[in-house]
């Protein structure tokens, strides 16, 4: 295949790469979406809590390669791009499966904690798991967003005790005070307010059955005036999770201080014109280690890279992930 992504004149609109695959999965000419019977394991968490996978093909004791998915933002096991790569690795000799992050399948977590951009500890466990109840197969992982963020981060912190024979991530928010900033001004509140309502909507959740006003300061129906990241991390994320404000979760979140310590092979794919970031999100030279590949894109939007024409699109993140694993396989 050819590596290199290139977007058609119709589709270099960074807003258009971004909602495409979303907006025009049931349309005559957009991607074919269509269910899956995942296999469903509820994994149950040191702390007592769990998190959902979802299998899409479920491995033997063979040396088939096995990759762990990571979802975005409110994302699951629903969100095109997860069913459209899963898809493709299994059309390239992979098995694979979604890690949901705590209450993202859909099934509420016990506990008052929920996840975030720096949450690791649960991937870690999840991990752990998967290398002990499936030692010959290889090992990939690739990470959409908040996911990609995320995985970084657990790169870094794994170092050469890293399981990953490689990973890619894909439009990671490896800046996360720069990528809340942005999201918040100009055409990118429009995703913003579509996120906040689903978060919004978990946290309420939470206050039929945690104190959760005693946890965090924060009345019930005063969470419905929360209208940005900042304010959700500042009123939620950050004190729940032990942080001292959101710029502390932030500061120590943030997958750029964790890249130069990271010695699996891995792929960054990045667009400069991702609606979700600056393009000043990306690292420069010296704060990434040798392990780490940089592939930037002057078009693609947030996890779009969407190629062909309008009617006859390609999804070129499904082409170059398998492509950059068989070079580890």
């Amino acid at each position: 295949m050819n590596k290199s992504f290139k977007s058609s004149f119709l589709l270099k609109n960074k807003h258009i790469q971004t909602t495409y695959a979303s907006l025009f999965t049931r349309c005559p000419w957009g991607r074919k979406v269509q269910t899956h019977n995942y296999e469903i394991e509820k994994f149950i968490l040191s702390d007592g809590d769990f998190l959902e996978a979802y299998w899409y093909s479920k491995p033997e004791l063979t040396n088939k390669p096995l990759v762990i998915l990571f979802h975005g933002l409110a994302g699951s096991y629903k969100s095109p791009y997860i069913l459209g790569m899963m898809r493709k690795l299994d059309s390239q000799g992979y098995n694979s499966v979604l890690m949901h992050f705590r209450s993202c399948s859909g099934v509420m977590n016990l506990k008052p904690i929920s996840y975030h951009s720096g949450k690791t500890d649960d991937a870690k466990e999840f991990v752990l798991s998967i290398t002990q109840r499936f030692p010959k197969a290889k090992l990939f992982s690739v990470g959409f967003s908040l996911g990609a963020n995320m995985m970084l981060k657990l790169l870094g912190e794994l170092g050469n005790k890293s399981p990953f024979s490689a990973s890619v991530s894909i439009s990671a928010p490896m800046k996360l005070s720069l990528s809340s900033d942005t999201i918040n001004s100009g055409l990118s509140k429009y995703y913003q307010r579509y996120l906040l309502k689903n978060l919004n909507k978990l946290l309420k959740e939470k206050y039929d059955v945690h104190d959760m006003e005693s946890l965090i300061g924060l009345k019930k129906d005063d969470v419905k005036k929360i209208s940005s990241f900042w304010e959700f991390d500042e009123a939620y994320t950050a004190p729940i999770h032990g942080f001292k404000s959101a710029q502390d979760y932030y500061d120590k979140s943030s997958a750029i201080h964790y890249l130069n310590n990271i010695q699996t092979p891995t792929l960054i794919i990045h667009a400069k014109d991702d609606p979700f970031m600056p393009k000043e999100i990306l690292p420069s030279k010296d704060e990434i280690s040798s392990s780490v590949e940089l592939e930037v894109y002057e078009h693609g939007g947030h996890v779009g890279f969407v190629q062909g024409s309008l009617f006859k699109p390609q999804y070129f993140l499904e082409q170059r992930v398998p492509w950059y694993f068989k070079l580890y396989v």
